[in-house]
């Protein structure tokens, strides 16, 4: 090969699109490990999820039998008692799920170091072609 100063066109040219190939290579390998990384985000929040459902509810159960006897004591109707301690759970239980599919939201997920990393890519192959 000869000094850099005396390359041909043809090397040049040659050169540029052997790096451009070992970039695409590298970007992908990027990607692959970060779609890994949220695919394993995604697998902890999911069992994250079914072992609270799971722990939650016979503690649930026993609570809500517990919170609808009080207010029977206190003077409630029985009807009245449990009403308001299921639409109270019930209430809890939304904000729990709607915590968990937030934590799985598309924002959350986006590989953007990938996507930093190809539109640093982008404006890097530019400045090479001109």
């Amino acid at each position: 090969m000869t000094p850099n100063g005396n390359r041909s066109i043809t090397e040049l040219v040659s050169d540029a699109f052997d790096q451009l190939a070992k970039l695409v290579g590298n970007e992908i390998a990027l990607a692959r490990a970060e779609l890994a990384d949220k695919a394993s985000q995604v697998a902890r929040a999911m069992a994250m999820i079914g072992a609270g459902a799971a722990l939650f509810l016979p503690a649930v159960v026993l609570i809500l039998f517990a919170v609808a006897g009080w207010l029977m004591e206190a003077g409630m109707s029985e009807p009245l008692a449990y009403l308001i301690t299921g639409v109270g759970t019930a209430a809890i239980a939304g904000i729990l799920i709607y915590i968990g599919i937030n934590r799985m939201s598309g924002p959350a997920l986006v590989p953007s170091v990938t996507i930093d990393q190809l539109h640093r890519d982008k404006v890097a192959a530019k400045e090479m072609v001109q």
